[in-house]
């Protein structure tokens, strides 16, 4: 085995061309296949930008590196420093004659599981060998993606004056209400894991921050098995003051737009490496009100009361009708926190939305009450005691600002992105109710 030693990469493997002829170049990564024939031997090197292939006639090389490559397993780890070489027949217009070849560490034999993809595995065990899935050129395509996702957001943000927070995930007691919560040991109390930062983004607008944003883990103790949920996920917070829930709305619009726009322009090669057809959406979303979604899946033979939480029957309904990105606003107030604020000529209604991705909700968001006295009616309301929101209210007794915010999904948002069915493809490591490894 060697080292690295005194050679360091100077190209990954899309970098290098056939114009680069005669050029020599360091190239490192895994052995993503490996033929040998007599006196000829290819070999494919995989790295994290995709796939170059190596050609090592016995005649062109000496005898220790083609008695290296012959010897070649998938997945070893090599270091090699090759000639770039044109030739027409050669897959992009070149080859690399390898000058000589480092096998940094050997892989084991038989694999788990094959990141070249020819033996397919079911997702149960992918994920418990994750480490090689995601050596996958597909799976690597969705995490690039996703970065290039999560990359768009920040700059949305930044660019339209929002600061960057990071809020508390112990906690003393639920945020929200309704939601299951996973609770731990902290010294000689109980402590939660934070369901959401929601509390904490309000008591930023009382600061004085005006707009901040957040993009950190969550948890909810919610007894679902779906594809489409994760116990331990990551949202995207917003909360923004002197504002409504249609300004709201405007920022979720160029937040969303705008990762698909960076996308569609930064990571055309992971597109077309996932097959998908990627097209950006219209900067403006469509906006229906709850009322109307009802009529919808009435319409459509589903069962719904003026009041109930659209049920998932009604989403397939209301997404079929759709399609593609759309608000559903004007919720019943009954249906959402307490922190959420009821129009004044009709409390039953508050300003809430959902964003829509055809059946999937990915954000849900509202303007906040910020008066003292309906707060603390509205969580008497819930069943809550107001005794346990102490700070939490103090932070509404002087001077509170009109805002709104949203959280948004990002896993589920980078599910849509690339177009997956099952929302743990997207997650590096996916915790639900049956998975707590690796």
């Amino acid at each position: 085995m060697y080292s690295i030693q005194d050679w360091r990469r100077t190209h990954y493997s899309k970098e290098v061309v056939a114009e680069m002829n005669e050029q020599e170049v360091v190239l490192m990564g895994w052995v993503h296949s490996i033929r040998a024939l007599g006196k000829l031997a290819f070999v494919i090197l995989r790295d994290r930008e995709g796939t170059i292939q190596l050609v090592v006639p016995k005649q062109k090389v000496s005898e220790e590196t083609f008695e290296i490559a012959k010897k070649l397993g998938k997945e070893d780890v090599v270091a090699v420093k090759g000639k770039v070489v044109a030739s027409e027949k050669a897959p992009n217009g070149f080859e690399i004659i390898p000058i000589e070849i480092r096998v940094l560490t050997k892989s084991n034999a038989p694999l788990p599981l094959d990141p070249a993809e020819k033996v397919p595995a079911d997702i149960d065990t992918r994920l418990d060998h994750r480490f090689l899935d995601i050596r996958r050129p597909k799976i690597q395509a969705l995490f690039k993606i996703r970065a290039e996702m999560l990359k768009s957001v920040r700059n949305t943000f930044n660019d339209n004056g929002f600061i960057e927070v990071n809020t508390p995930k112990l906690v003393a007691s639920a945020t929200e209400g309704g939601t299951e919560l996973f609770p731990i040991s902290y010294f000689e109390k109980e402590a939660f894991l934070g369901q959401s930062p929601q509390l904490y983004k309000q008591m930023m607008m009382a600061g004085g921050f005006d707009r901040v944003f957040e993009i950190a883990q969550i948890f909810r103790a919610e007894e679902h098995n779906t594809r489409r949920h994760l116990n331990e996920a990551v949202s995207i917070d917003m909360e923004m003051s002197f504002s409504d829930e249609y300004d709201a709305m405007d920022i979720l619009e160029k937040v969303v737009y705008n990762s698909y726009k960076d996308i569609a322009e930064n990571r055309a090669d992971e597109i077309e490496t996932l097959g998908i057809n990627f097209e950006v959406p219209d900067k403006k979303f469509t906006k229906l009100t709850y009322s109307e979604a009802v009529d919808i899946a009435n319409g459509k033979g589903v069962e719904l009361e003026w009041g109930e939480d659209l049920s998932r029957a009604a989403e397939k309904a209301v997404g079929d009708e759709m399609g593609g990105l759309y608000f559903i606003t004007e919720w019943p107030t009954i249906t959402r926190p307490f922190y959420t604020m009821p129009y004044e000529k009709d409390n039953k209604i508050c300003k809430a939305f959902d964003l829509m991705y055809k059946e999937l909700e990915i954000t849900s968001g509202a303007q906040r009450v910020h008066k003292y006295d309906l707060l603390v009616e509205n969580i008497s309301k819930m069943g809550m005691n107001p005794e346990g929101f102490g700070t939490y209210l103090e932070a509404f007794e002087y001077g509170m600002p009109p805002h709104a915010g949203f959280g948004l999904g990002a896993d589920r948002f980078a599910m849509i992105l690339g177009q997956e069915e099952n929302i743990r493809e997207c997650v590096l490591f996916p915790r639900d109710r049956q998975r707590l490894t690796p």
